[in-house]
């Protein structure tokens, strides 16, 4: 018998939410995943956010940093007639640090390795656990610094990229000390301090001599072990009146 008017009335209740396609309504698993998979899509944009920032943004903010620090360095050495390495070691820098198979530019180097410096975009040499031996002072020495790898300016991010033979040399306001890469390592504990000792035989050297010692993190975007590159000076080269950079330099 046919269903009348009434009939149909008593049946549909207008506050029934509509079902589901194919008559079913959606059940609490089918809203639980839902509810998952928008909070998984948000979760991942607030990720990719936050890659962003860690290695794009702070390159950016570090390098500012960096850049206005370096032109008061180079304000400072055209402005003082004092000599000697005290007039070189100002508060904002003591010099520029350049790695042409980097490709990373002028480096300016800072005094500590602390994140507090190394997160301004600079190079910093070692105070502890073993001191760095500046080169301006002419004694025997390591010259070891640091850089972060990626983001806060990654100063040392192609340090991959340096092979045995490649030029570094580190400008003061005075000389270009010109080093030439003998030894790499390219992975070592962090928290192996040899590769800063006056003499690091780790390189394979015996004798005391002038180095210069390059630590970086490894791999790429992480912290967990150190790379570390040697150099050892082939000679010091005076500043002209141009500031004509030295031969490797100029390539």
């Amino acid at each position: 018998m046919a269903a009348t008017a009434d009939d149909t009335a008593e049946h549909t209740d207008a506050s029934d939410p509509s079902p589901a396609p194919g008559g079913r309504r959606p059940g609490r698993i089918a809203k639980t995943v839902s509810v998952f998979g928008e909070l998984l899509i948000t979760a991942g944009v607030l990720l990719a956010l936050f890659v962003v920032y860690s290695l794009w943004w702070t390159n950016v903010i570090a390098d500012r940093k960096a850049d206005k620090r370096a032109d008061k360095v180079r304000d400072h050495w055209a402005q003082t007639t004092d000599s000697g390495p005290g007039a070189l070691d100002t508060k904002d820098g003591i010099g520029f640090l350049h790695v042409p198979s980097m490709k990373n530019g002028a480096v300016l180097v800072e005094k500590g390795t602390g994140t507090d410096v190394l997160n301004d975009g600079v190079a910093g040499y070692y105070l502890d656990p073993a001191k760095a031996t500046l080169p301006t002072t002419g004694k025997d020495g390591n010259f070891t610094l640091a850089a972060h790898r990626d983001g806060h300016g990654a100063k040392f991010h192609n340090i991959d990229k340096v092979r045995t033979g490649d030029p570094i040399v580190f400008e003061t306001r005075d000389n270009w000390y010109v080093y030439k890469v003998y030894s790499i390592l390219p992975e070592t504990s962090k928290y192996n301090v040899k590769v800063l000792s006056a003499v690091p035989k780790e390189s394979g050297k015996t004798k005391p001599g002038h180095y210069i010692t390059l630590t970086t993190c490894t791999p790429v975007y992480t912290s967990e072990y150190r790379y570390v590159v040697w150099g050892e000076l082939v000679r010091v080269q005076k500043v002209d009146s141009k500031r004509t950079p030295p031969a490797e330099l100029q390539s």
